[in-house]
């Protein structure tokens, strides 16, 4: 397993932008896919967008188009970028590293608020 470790959450006014991280504490090409979730308020956790070994992504329906995954394998940190953020996507995000025959590991999650 790895050790995951988010960052960059915080209080934000609708509309507006940020950018979160994911540091990994091993090499994260071991991994088939890195992945954001979310959980909201009274809500189940959901998968919002995914970033696989040969660099390919796929989004939520929700945040497609506004959200942006992207991964420096230098630094095993893997990043989802937050653009024009409502009230709905207010949320606890978490990263996930997954591989085959491996145990998914989650991080400890960052706190998004889009308030005004």
């Amino acid at each position: 397993q790895v050790q995951l470790v988010e960052s960059g959450g915080g209080v934000v006014q609708p509309a507006g932008s940020l950018r979160l991280s994911c540091a990994a504490s091993g090499d994260i090409l071991r991994f088939d896919a890195m992945s954001w979730y979310r959980q909201g308020p009274g809500k189940e956790r959901e998968l919002l967008a995914v970033i696989v070994s040969s660099g390919m992504t796929n989004y939520e329906d929700s945040v497609k188009g506004r959200f942006t995954i992207s991964r420096d394998n230098a630094k095993n940190t893997v990043y989802l970028q937050m653009n024009s953020l409502k009230p709905e996507d207010t949320a606890i995000y978490y990263c996930q590293a997954a591989g085959y025959g491996l145990i998914p590991s989650w991080g400890q999650g960052t706190q998004v608020t889009v308030s005004s």
